[in-house]
């Protein structure tokens, strides 16, 4: 069980759902249908990320998503296209995220200082438009104080180099640097999520973390949702959160 008073969101990434469609480019299985099931299960978010190569979600899914209740969190590159896209379908909150040709998933965090300028106009206008914006970012300090700096309203972590630890010790340390990281941004007042490789492994010890607000999980839910069905699988995630 949870240790602190609040109890965490579970955002649940949908997007593979959509690689499993693209693969024949049909109909099924169709992510909207997973976002209801993932909510009915325990999800308090869904999350999608509008790739610029369009490998998984599309743009009629993501105003479909937009459109359901509750809340659609959208991952996107800070390119002004997407940008243009994505306030048009009106989600309630963007993470930006970096995104590199031939990647099979997201490779590391924004580089923040490289990208101050571009970044702290694409946060401005998320903002203006009423849409919380949210940066992907390692858990250094660096670019806790810069997100800060930018007038980001969430950082989220990127879990990574946790949850790849190949031992105990490494883990250990890993999980005391997303700890320092999240009571720096929870002092400065910034939302805190974290993801990016967490399972039915490793989660139980971030979820314990102190002012942690949601962590966002997909591939893991959906590999498991091929043995168990996605309600079961979103539902047992749940669990370990709490």
């Amino acid at each position: 069980m949870r240790m602190s008073e609040t109890r965490i969101k579970l955002g649940v990434n949908i997007d593979h759902i959509a690689t499993l469609r693209q693969a024949r480019k049909d109909i099924d299985p169709d992510p909207v249908a997973a976002a209801q099931v993932a909510r009915q299960a325990g999800a308090d978010m869904i999350v999608c990320h509008l790739r610029r190569d369009r490998r998984h979600i599309q743009d009629a899914d993501l105003f479909k998503l937009c459109r359901l209740k509750g809340e659609t969190h959208v991952e996107i590159a800070d390119d002004k296209r997407i940008v243009d896209l994505v306030l048009k379908a009106r989600p309630g909150s963007v993470c930006l995220v970096p995104e590199r040709p031939g990647e099979v998933s997201t490779e590391g965090g924004l580089d923040v200082a490289r990208n101050f300028k571009s970044l702290e106009k694409t946060v401005a206008r998320l903002k203006r438009a009423g849409v919380e914006a949210s940066l992907f970012i390692a858990p250094e300090a660096g670019n806790v104080r810069a997100a800060r700096n930018l007038g980001a309203d969430v950082v989220e972590f990127d879990a990574s180099d946790y949850s790849a630890a190949p031992n105990q010790p490494k883990r250990r340390s890993e999980l005391e640097r997303l700890e320092l990281a999240t009571y720096m941004a929870w002092e400065m007042g910034l939302t805190v999520h974290a993801g990016h490789g967490l399972d039915y492994h490793n989660v139980a010890p971030l979820a314990r973390m102190p002012h942690l607000n949601a962590l966002n999980i997909g591939y893991s839910i959906v590999a498991r949702s091929v043995f168990v069905g996605l309600k079961t699988a979103v539902g047992e995630m749940r669990r370990m959160v709490d």
